[in-house]
């Protein structure tokens, strides 16, 4: 199993650059960050800082979105970090959360991210595509790579997921709501004739390594109000007891009053008051380093390839720290 760490891009982002080097030096593999403009500092000038202070970390955003950048910019700025450092970076997208919302806008089409998903690879790895009715190539790209990782909750996205995406990205680490999800996802792409076990499965939710579980679980209760914006949208176009969505997630938002988004995946988020004990137990990995073993020992067996931490709490350093020298190397025997 691989392992990432996730950050917001806060200022500093010397910072960000830090935790990213800690991280590498304790076995994590991925760096990834948050992609907001508003919210946060440009990810893309800070990735070409993280990946020059990094000697195999793979850099990407969790996650962009095709709404807030043109394709074209999108493909040739990932190009242009893999022609300095090496192929080291990986495009996670989404319809688009908080990038798309705190700028008035909602959030992008399935179908305008099943689009945007073929352009950029194809333009990032250097081969022709069409923007908006005109045939694109980026000439000077050679041997490019770009793998792209796809975030879902609901049934059509996990079914576009499976037959357009190199990887599938869930935001929760419940297994009964992961093995749920990865069957989806590889049931649509044996249906498009692709090979489902080709695809990469990325679970990302917050981690915190400690005895004290009531501290823990309020450091990360935000996860829950984050999650709860995506089953939200899931309730309002499925139904409150749809057979397409699991009960497991949809049943505890139904006291969900709206969400600030200038709180967005940040400790003590007044937004995620409604999300109880038992929701932040199974959507994150918390206590000590034995609980965190067992449960992404399960999650590997249902079939995911990366655990990616959300790093937002005050134990930051520790947490990475607890990663490398007890957890990473239990999951890599």
């Amino acid at each position: 199993m691989d392992f990432g760490l996730v950050l917001q891009t806060d200022p500093p982002a010397s910072q960000v650059v830090s935790l990213m080097k800690r991280a590498e030096r304790n076995g994590f593999r991925y760096g990834w960050t948050f992609d907001s403009a508003v919210l946060w500092q440009e990810p893309f000038v800070i990735y070409s800082q993280i990946l020059a202070n990094t000697q195999r970390m793979t850099i990407g955003p969790m996650v962009t979105n095709p709404g807030t950048r043109t394709w074209e910019v999108t493909a040739s700025t990932f190009a242009t970090l893999n022609d300095m450092y090496g192929n080291r970076t990986v495009c996670g997208i989404g319809r688009g959360d908080s990038a798309m919302r705190v700028a008035g806008r909602a959030p992008n089409t399935l179908a305008r991210l099943g689009e945007a998903i073929d352009v950029i690879r194809d333009l990032a790895e250097g081969r022709e595509a069409e923007v908006d009715g005109k045939p694109l190539r980026i000439p000077w790209i050679k041997d490019g790579k770009l793998p792209v990782w796809m975030a879902a909750y609901g049934p059509k996205a996990l079914a576009l997921a499976g037959q357009k995406a190199d990887g599938f990205i869930l935001q929760l680490a419940d297994p009964y709501l992961t093995e749920w999800m990865i069957k989806a996802v590889r049931r649509a792409a044996a249906e498009a004739g692709r090979d489902p076990d080709a695809l990469t499965i990325c679970v990302a939710a917050p981690a915190y390594v400690g005895d004290d579980l009531a501290h823990a679980r309020d450091q990360c209760r935000w996860f829950g109000g984050m999650v709860g914006n995506h089953v939200a949208d899931l309730v309002s176009r499925y139904g409150e007891h749809s057979s397409m969505v699991p009960e497991e997630l949809t049943e505890y938002v139904k006291t969900r009053q709206g969400y600030d988004y200038s709180h967005h995946g940040r400790t003590g988020n007044p937004s995620a008051d409604f999300v109880p004990d038992e929701i932040v137990d199974r959507f994150c990995l918390l206590g000590p380093p034995e609980a965190h073993i067992e449960k992404l020992r399960a999650l590997r067996a249902l079939g995911v390839d990366q655990f990616a931490v959300y790093d937002m709490h005050d134990a930051r350093e520790a947490t990475i720290d607890a990663y490398g020298s007890d957890i990473i190397p239990a999951l890599r025997d």
